[in-house]
């Protein structure tokens, strides 16, 4: 009995087909090559929304005598960037709470990669805004599901680190991308700028096959799609939802502020060069990293935003005074990096409780996410010029600070996430 059974598993157990290596080695290192593949996607997503309309800024002086008209109506093409890039938001949470990630991100892709192409031949331009509305929209995708995706597959402390890399983007690429607009407008003209953006989109799309799905079917909405849009109202209801959401909207005003005057400071008043500029930004921008870094120090994660807060609050009115005076370059150089530090910290902050609240609707909640930072944007820009640009930028600075440090505060008071 016992030879026939060992008989048998002898002349079987040759035939039979091998197991898979399943070390625990092994699965360590697939999971790792795995996370480090969303990790740069998501990056690569958060930086495509910035990079949109700051890479051709440098550009604008050209392209009015390209087409022959005015300084407002080739700065119209900004504002038509920002209108698609609002409306794509808003239009693709909800549908991609529906039907999922990934197609909304290969649809988007695909129409901002034809949208690109077709801006360079614009032939008026007239036809070259509507081009940069459906380039906007195309692009929303990828910028609002560099937040949503995230969502889908973690929570606590785990979200919180992802987000902070999302956070450090968020203040590193709007202010590098001018710097590389203007290199490459250089070397290849205004057109180059959108050549570019069509690799950038294309490597994305190239990338996107290998993205696994990250909202499942038993977590997508199963009402009608019209219903899903409903969920809004409920977004913007939720006050816990809504006070990270204008956390996230102030820090990002003061960058904006920021990044919007920087070049008529450093150039026009300080008289730096370009590539000065451009060297001074992006160091300044290594702080708005730090900063999303150090956040994940705090427990709970919302202590960071307050003491953030206070950093930006007391940088601020120093710099108030320095921007008054306009004398003293390094000063305001030096003061710069605590304010910027401060707002990296909110960064991953508003951004990580902000979804952690809106996680039942995650992309619709990205959406109002990204949309309330658009509105803030819009309106601080053109503050920052208003009259003497250094006294007006302090002024815009410092009343954009205590509003920060007010939902950061209405922020500390509500009940501690457990998991942050």
């Amino acid at each position: 009995m016992n030879n026939t059974n060992s008989s048998h598993t002898s002349s079987t157990a040759p035939n039979s087909s091998p197991q898979p290596d399943i070390s625990p080695r092994r699965q360590a290192k697939e999971t790792g090559r795995s996370f480090l593949f969303l990790i740069t996607f998501l990056v690569l997503l958060s930086a495509f929304g910035s990079f949109v309309n700051d890479m051709y800024l440098p550009t604008l002086p050209a392209m009015q005598r390209a087409f022959h008209c005015s300084v407002s109506t080739v700065q119209l093409g900004l504002t038509f960037g920002m209108i698609g890039l609002g409306l794509g938001q808003l239009t693709f949470g909800p549908i991609s709470d529906k039907y999922g990630r990934k197609p909304i991100l290969i649809g988007s892709l695909a129409l901002f990669c034809v949208a690109s192409v077709v801006c360079v031949y614009s032939p008026t331009i007239h036809f070259f805004l509507i081009c940069r509305l459906f380039q906007g929209i195309g692009a929303s995708g990828g910028y609002f599901l560099a937040r949503t995706i995230p969502a889908d597959l973690y929570d606590g402390r785990q979200l919180a680190k992802v987000m902070a890399l999302i956070g450090a983007i968020n203040g590193f690429a709007p202010a590098s991308a001018p710097v590389l607009g203007g290199l490459v407008a250089k070397s290849l003209g205004w057109q180059g700028i959108f050549w570019i953006l069509f690799g950038f989109s294309s490597l994305l799309l190239i990338m996107t096959p290998r993205f696994k799905e990250s909202l499942s079917k038993d977590n997508r909405y199963k009402g009608r799609l019209i219903d899903a849009f409903k969920e809004y109202k409920l977004l913007l209801a939720n006050r816990r939802f809504m006070t990270h959401v204008m956390l996230k909207g102030s820090a990002l005003g003061i960058l904006f502020a920021y990044i919007s005057a920087a070049p008529f400071i450093f150039q026009n008043h300080f008289h730096y060069t370009a590539l000065q500029f451009g060297l001074f930004m992006g160091v300044n921008a290594l702080f708005v990293a730090g900063g999303s870094t150090l956040a994940l120090k705090f427990r709970p994660l919302k202590r960071a935003s307050f003491a953030g807060s206070l950093l930006v609050l007391a940088s601020i009115v120093a710099l108030t005074i320095v921007l008054w005076s306009g004398k003293d370059f390094w000063l305001m150089e030096i003061l710069f990096a605590p304010m910027l530090l401060g707002l990296g910290m909110n960064f991953t902050v508003g951004n990580t409780l902000a979804m952690n609240e809106g996680r039942a609707n995650a992309g619709g909640a990205s959406a109002v996410i990204g949309l309330i930072g658009y509105i803030f944007g819009a309106v601080v820009a053109p503050l920052v010029g208003l009259d003497n640009v250094l006294r007006s930028t302090a002024v815009t600075l410092l009343i954009l600070s205590f509003l920060l440090l007010l939902f950061a505060t209405l922020s500390r008071r509500l009940p501690a996430d457990l998991q942050n």
